[in-house]
């Protein structure tokens, strides 16, 4: 039972129908919200009128098509779980960028996407009363947003304090709200560092990066929370080594990232065997049968093969692409995107395994 809420947000969606992108992943536009000049909030609604299960912190992996190209794009809920008949995600202009310029440029109301979720694991620990530290950077402020929101829904007792950084004071997202969340939210300590005064030369507070003089003077008592932190690369790589150093044990300090990393494969003769033959690797629920060479790994051989399995990093970071192995071995080297005790359930990544003999999967 979750405790943090009389009535959580499964619960009350047990009452209605669920949406269940199994079923149907058709979701409708209702909703484009301009936040900055780049950033843009996209809420969505089940084309059914169905209602949404999901836990703050997590995302919805988007199925897209972009110039006769299928796309796939994650994207964290920035809205609160207690708000079941739609979910909101909040998206960055990207210079460059094909998915968030066409999502910026393209989508209204009305407009019809599709999707598979929720999924991920940056969620806040069950605990209640645990201490927490949101710390973002840019546009990874919508997860941690979504745990707040949920937090200020339910108005239970909270000890938070929420740092976002940003490039400029405008380009601070959610700006407004979290001040007014901050009058209202007892408990809540609100910081804002914006790395130059670009455009608002008033701005009363400090500016700069996070560093471990100035967390160290925010938040005294961080080796006592829980850290949750999501932004670029850089910013996250700063934030894990400045909570290390002030005591946060690494099981304290959670992170949110979509960023890929290439693992080498280990040289092994079995693998290296594996590589020269192929193998069946039949997907039960769909009822398909491909081939795949042990050289290949499985993920790219469905999709060639036109079977759908929901993806994002494909190298092993995300987690999106986690299968249940009902027989048959792989080679698999992840980057953190599944866990031990998964693996040990008979969990795998199909993006960074290679099939070691024929495989029956569970999807």
């Amino acid at each position: 039972m979750d405790t943090r809420s009389p009535q959580t947000p499964a619960a009350r969606a047990a009452l209605h129908d669920v949406w269940n992108p199994e079923e149907d992943d058709a979701l409708v536009c209702l909703d484009v919200q301009q936040e900055t000049h780049d950033v843009k909030t996209f809420t969505f609604a089940s084309h059914e009128g169905k209602r949404f299960a999901f836990k703050a912190g997590q995302y919805f992996l988007f199925d897209l098509e972009h110039n006769g190209d299928a796309e796939n794009r994650c994207y964290s809920i920035s809205s609160s779980p207690h708000r079941t008949n739609a979910f909101s995600v909040t998206v960055k202009r990207v210079p460059g960028g094909k998915i968030s310029n066409w999502l910026h440029d393209t989508l209204v109301p009305g407009a019809t996407l599709r999707a598979n979720g929720p999924l991920g694991h940056f969620v806040r620990p069950e605990t209640p009363g645990r201490k927490l530290l949101l710390l973002s950077g840019g546009s990874g402020i919508t997860p941690v947003m979504s745990i707040l929101r949920e937090i200020a829904d339910s108005c239970e007792p909270a000890d938070i304090v929420f740092m976002h950084a940003g490039r400029t004071p405008q380009d601070l997202i959610f700006r407004d709200e979290l001040a007014c969340i901050a009058r209202r939210l007892k408990g809540l300590r609100l910081h804002f560092l914006p790395e130059t005064v670009a455009g608002e030369p008033s701005w009363p507070g400090l500016t700069g990066r996070i560093s471990k003089d100035y967390i160290r003077l925010a938040v005294p008592d961080i080796a006592e929370r829980t850290v949750m932190c999501c932004g670029p690369a850089p910013f996250m790589a700063a934030a894990r080594g400045i909570a290390a150093e002030l005591g946060v044990p690494g099981s304290n300090y959670l992170e949110e990232s979509f960023d890929a990393a290439v693992i080498d494969e280990p040289d092994i003769p079995a693998v290296q065997e594996a590589a020269t033959r192929v193998f069946q690797v039949t997907f039960a629920k769909q009822a398909r049968s491909i081939d795949v060479s042990g050289d290949q790994s499985v993920l790219s051989c469905a999709k060639k093969s036109g079977v759908r399995i929901p993806s994002s990093c494909a190298n092993g970071v995300c987690g999106t692409c986690k299968s249940k192995l009902v027989s048959g071995t792989v080679d698999m080297n992840h980057n953190g995107g599944i866990r031990q005790r998964e693996i040990d359930a008979g969990f795998f990544l199909p993006c960074c395994s290679k099939p070691l003999s024929d495989l029956v999967i569970e999807r």
